[in-house]
């Protein structure tokens, strides 16, 4: 493929993965919470759930997804309650910092890598989005446009885990800030489940 797109593909891959959304919203929570390898497990999870979704536009499932109606709005109601009962958990713990000895002695990543994966699973939005913005960067003269598909999906996945990464390293060093001021730590909990209220509203109203 030609140079020129790859730059173009990168750029614009780096600035929606920097995009506010659900997913960088978690990762630096998690990052500001617990500690960078939570952050950096948990894009794991969500790095897998992309995988799935860039394998999905390839083969031309998600073209499948939007024509149902019936698939695409299961897909996002799922993904909507799934992100409100993230939201309840955040509000439940309102009153706990974030860095309480209850909050950090024990950290399941098994868990938070499954919880990456299911929250970009249940985002259709993503799947629209590869199914939309791949094959702007294909060419047929290029050979094939599945295979053109999959090598710019890989190089999105690749792009996401660093900037995901990078975020974990700057949000935890934030998180140090918040360990020594209490008081903004019990606010996070809060800002976090509104954050995600506000990304469940917004995917209720997202449209094929």
């Amino acid at each position: 493929m030609d140079f020129i797109v790859i730059i173009s593909f990168l750029t614009t891959s780096v600035a929606l993965t920097l995009a506010p959304g659900p997913d960088i919203i978690f990762v630096i929570a998690q990052s500001i919470s617990q500690d960078i390898k939570a952050g950096i497990t948990t894009a794991c999870g969500l790095c897998t759930g992309l995988l799935v979704h860039i394998s999905a536009a390839t083969i031309g499932i998600s073209a499948v997804i939007y024509q149902s109606s019936a698939a695409f709005s299961f897909v996002k109601y799922a993904g909507a309650v799934y992100l409100l009962y993230l939201a309840w958990q955040a509000f439940r713990n309102k009153e706990q910092a974030i860095f309480s000895e209850r909050s950090t002695s024990v950290i399941h990543y098994k868990d938070l890598y499954k919880k990456g994966i299911i929250m970009n699973l249940l985002n259709p939005k993503v799947s629209l989005f590869f199914l939309a913005l791949l094959p702007q960067f294909t060419n047929t003269s290029n050979g094939s446009v599945p295979l053109q598909m999959l090598g710019l999906g890989v190089l999105f996945l690749i792009q996401a885990f660093l900037v995901f990464s990078a975020i974990s390293l700057l949000a935890h060093k934030v998180g140090k800030f918040i360990r020594n001021n209490p008081a903004f730590s019990r606010q996070m909990n809060m800002i976090q489940g509104t954050l995600f209220t506000l990304i469940s509203l917004q995917l209720l109203l997202t449209q094929k």
